[in-house]
C-alpha cells in the first residue's frame, strides 16, 4: 500500500484505466458470449453494451463534472477504462457493414439509427437524472 502512495499520479491514473478496462472488456465479452448473433439478426449484445455504456458515461460524466469534488481516478476508472473497453464502436461498425453486405440493408440501417438515437437519448436521460439528484 505504501508503494501506491509514492507512485506518480500519472501511473495511478494508468492503473485505474487498466483496472477499469479489464472489467469492461470482461463484461463485454461475457455479454457477447451470452447473446451470440446469427447472420442477418439484430446484434443485441453490441446494441446492449453500447447503450449501457452511454448511460453510465452520461451519468458518470455529469456527476464528476458538476456535482462531486474532483477525484483523481474515478473518471479514468469508469469513463476511460470501463466504458472505453465495455463499449465498442468497431464491432458496431463491422456488424452494420456485415448486415448490409449480407443483404439485410434495412436491418443495418435500423441498427445504425437505433444505436445512435438510443445512445443519445440515454446520455441525455442519465444527465437529467444525475442533475435532479443534485438540484431537485
Amino acid at each position: 500500500m505504501e508503494r501506491l502512495r509514492t507512485m506518480p499520479v500519472a501511473h495511478l491514473r494508468a492503473l485505474a484505466v487498466l483496472a477499469g478496462g479489464a472489467l469492461g472488456s470482461l463484461a463485454r465479452a461475457g455479454t457477447a458470449e451470452a447473446f451470440p448473433t446469427r447472420s442477418g439478426e439484430w446484434p443485441w449484445a453490441t446494441f446492449a453494451v453500447n447503450l449501457v455504456g452511454a448511460l453510465i458515461l452520461g451519468w458518470v460524466t455529469t456527476r464528476l463534472t458538476e456535482m462531486t469534488a474532483p477525484t483523481r481516478y474515478v473518471r479514468f476508472l469508469l469513463g476511460t477504462g470501463f466504458c472505453g473497453a465495455f463499449t465498442t464502436f468497431s464491432t458496431f461498425q463491422v456488424e452494420t457493414l456485415r448486415l448490409a453486405k449480407d443483404g439485410h440493408a434495412g436491418v443495418a440501417a435500423g441498427y445504425a439509427v437505433a444505436s445512435l438515437a438510443a445512445g443519445m437519448l440515454l446520455v441525455v436521460a442519465a444527465t437529467i437524472v444525475a442533475r435532479r439528484r443534485r438540484y431537485g
